[in-house]
């Protein structure tokens, strides 16, 4: 037999209703509670483990030195708007070009095949070329081959790299989107006399994209990154200045300093992620529930 609580739940003025409530909170406090100390023991464990390993002084004076640190982190910081320029480059072309690669990969009918093979095998293509690699292969073959109209900076060569595998990836993503939109979606804009061109674009593409921006973001982190690829075509950014001033030092705390200016942009961008997850879901959860 249920009991009164179980099948009536209290009102929300009731007593009952204030012990559940309570008891409710206070085990989300002790939770919350336990969570931060069994984090606090576990890094402080690792803490103790490294500080008193046999070579940890050796490490710490090649990795953790503050004089170096002091004095190579303006000139790292200095260059790092480089990375930020050939990030925020790559990204504009990036954006554009894999929703039209998208878009193309989805054009319906036999007569669109080639169009949608010729997509199919640029994602393939450039999905499983190593992104070091391309640049290495445009960086430095591309200018060689001497042709007038041809660009002959490697930096510029070197975006094109970026712009070529994250074009690949992120029409993926693109593609996904726009297959997660419901087919009926795109018939109803057509019964309403749209064309084709303008459902996919008034009706289709701005649910697609907003169902795939944290993806997105994810995918421009990874981009963020991989930046620092294009320092091995000689291109003075905040990688390439950590390689110079470690030559100089013998040290490797510059790297230190690179890592700590590149988790500054991609830590933010990574909780903004989680965030438009964890909101996506409440909203899907929300419509689930009035529906």
């Amino acid at each position: 037999m249920e009991s009164p609580t179980a099948s009536h739940p209290p009102p929300a003025g009731d007593r009952r209703s204030r012990i559940l409530t309570g008891l409710g909170a206070g085990e989300g406090r002790r939770g919350v509670l336990i969570a931060v100390v069994s984090t606090i023991v576990v890094f402080a464990l690792i803490a103790v483990v490294v500080v008193r390993s046999p070579g940890w002084d050796e490490v710490k004076n090649a990795f953790f030195d503050g004089q170096v640190f002091r004095q190579s982190f303006p000139e790292v910081l200095r260059v790092f708007k480089e990375n930020i320029r050939i990030f925020c480059i790559a990204e504009a072309i990036v954006l554009v070009a894999a929703l039209f690669l998208a878009v193309l990969r989805s054009l319906p009918g036999p007569v669109f095949f080639p169009i949608r093979l010729l997509s199919i095998v640029y994602a393939d293509v450039f999905r499983g070329i190593p992104t070091l690699l391309l640049i290495y292969m445009l960086g430095f073959g591309a200018p060689a081959l001497g042709i007038a109209w041809l660009p002959s900076s490697q930096l510029f060569w070197g975006i094109v790299a970026l712009v070529l595998v994250y074009t690949a990836y992120v029409s993926e993503v693109y593609r996904a989107g726009i297959e997660s939109v419901h087919p009926s979606q795109g018939a109803a804009a057509r019964s309403l006399g749209l064309s084709r061109a303008q459902a996919m674009r008034h009706v289709v593409l701005p649910q697609a994209v907003r169902r795939v921006i944290p993806p997105l973001l994810n995918d421009f982190i990874g981009l963020q990154k991989d930046s620092a690829l294009i320092s091995v075509l000689g291109i003075v950014e905040a990688l390439r200045q950590a390689q110079i001033d470690s030559a100089a030092t013998f040290n490797y705390t510059p790297f230190v300093a690179v890592a700590l200016l590149f988790l500054v942009i991609t830590i933010p961008l990574t909780r903004l992620t989680d965030w438009l997850i964890a909101r996506d879901r409440r909203r899907r959860q929300a419509s689930g529930a009035a529906a």
